[in-house]
């Protein structure tokens, strides 16, 4: 079993209101040496809670999150924690959260499923 800490990766149009959708999940691993993140923008919803927001430019803002790599020098930890890190942005990660699993890849699917796409 491996210990895992996750964020859920929200939208949230404006910030002052609060409200928020769920868009990705970036799962992290120290023992297993795993750090990915999946997203699923459903643009409907979005476009429900904020009809004037740039659904490509929040797509491309995900992507990146998503393109979790990284930079030289930095490690999978540190990546974690810079992509969790407070931010009172559209794009920005909830609270972390722990669990353990024998397979984090599977966890993620996991997590995206329950928290992420609709049901």
């Amino acid at each position: 079993m491996h210990a895992y800490e996750y964020a859920v990766i929200r939208v949230v149009p404006d910030v002052e209101r609060g409200e928020c959708l769920n868009a990705g999940v970036i799962l992290y691993s120290r023992a297993a040496g795993f750090l990915e993140a999946a997203v699923a923008l459903d643009v409907e919803r979005l476009a429900a809670l904020a009809p004037a927001l740039d659904a490509a430019a929040v797509r491309r803002s995900l992507e990146a999150i998503a393109d979790c790599t990284p930079l030289p020098g930095e490690s999978i930890g540190q990546r974690f924690r810079w992509l969790t890190a407070p931010r009172s942005t559209v794009v920005q990660a909830a609270a972390v959260h722990t669990g353990v699993t024998d397979d984090p890849a599977t966890a993620l699917q996991h997590l995206m499923a329950r928290l992420v796409l609709p049901r």
